[in-house]
């Protein structure tokens, strides 16, 4: 592995590490955030709403330029919704 992608890498962890340490301080970030992303399922731009309305109402911060860790975490909502579909 480069040093390059070794470098991304470990930014993306480091992204992901403080924000798992935001969603286990405040449990609440977690329903809505899902909430958040369930309001804005199938429409137009739904991860950009779906990112500024969590940006907004958690202590979450998604930036206009998302990171590989933001889009990570949007796609990851969607995979929730995904699967709660697929229970019903």
């Amino acid at each position: 592995m480069s040093s390059a992608s070794e470098s991304r890498q470990a930014k993306i962890i480091d992204e992901l590490r403080v924000f798992i340490k935001k969603v286990l301080s405040d449990p609440t970030i977690a329903v809505k955030s899902v909430e958040i992303a369930r309001k804005y399922r199938d429409q137009p731009g739904a991860d950009e709403h779906v990112a500024r309305e969590i940006s907004a109402n958690t202590t979450i911060r998604i930036p206009e330029n998302w990171s590989d860790a933001d889009r990570m975490f949007l796609d990851i909502l969607d995979e929730v919704l995904d699967d709660e579909e697929a229970l019903y």
